[in-house]
């Protein structure tokens, strides 16, 4: 819990619903491996609204809830999923969650792959990633990871609007969130 409130720049937004939401800053960019072993960044998402989520595959309590609910809310999206919002899941355990880990828990999920990256790459710059969205991770002796549990939603313009804190957010909110910010760019 003082990792939560440790992280930085975490932002709920509480705007009434008929008003933008707050503009908090340029996204950090990332170049990341995804679970097909091909190289990711933000920047490929440009003219698409993107949730980042930060997880990690061995974790056996709030990551999973996270990934479900995100699911739920990619099978919420119908045809935007993918073309227009796009789903992001970073681990905080680079060590452990290869590709092939990554994919296969993707696939465990249900997860969307045409719209949902699942990425890892070098502990030192998936730290840093991490870091520049406001998460702190830190292992334990057990090979757990204690992390803040941040969703970021970027708009298509690349600027990051929103931060979700903890798995208990309002999924009605996130999804209308998400359409708002692809309604904006048109």
């Amino acid at each position: 819990m003082l990792l939560a409130l440790m992280a930085g720049p975490a932002h709920a937004h509480d705007a009434p619903h008929d008003e933008r939401l707050p503009t908090i800053g340029p996204a950090p960019d990332f170049s990341l491996v995804s679970q097909d072993g091909e190289p990711v960044s933000l920047h490929d998402f440009r003219g698409k609204v993107v949730a980042v989520a930060f997880i990690y595959t061995y974790c056996t309590d709030v990551c999973p809830m996270l990934t479900a609910h995100m699911a739920s809310v990619q099978e919420k999206l119908g045809s935007t999923f993918g073309s227009k919002i796009v789903f992001v899941s970073i681990t905080v355990d680079p060590e452990r969650d290869t590709p092939d880990v990554l994919k296969a828990y993707a696939q465990n999920f249900g997860a969307d792959l045409k719209g949902w990256s699942f990425l890892t790459g070098d502990p030192a710059v998936v730290h840093e990633v991490g870091r520049k969205y406001g998460v702190i991770a830190k292992k334990a002796a057990n090979g757990d990871v204690d992390h803040t549990l941040l969703t970021s939603l970027v708009d298509p313009n690349g600027i990051l609007r929103v931060q979700y804190l903890g798995v208990r957010f309002d999924l009605e909110e996130f999804r209308d969130d998400l359409v708002s910010l692809l309604d904006e760019s048109k």
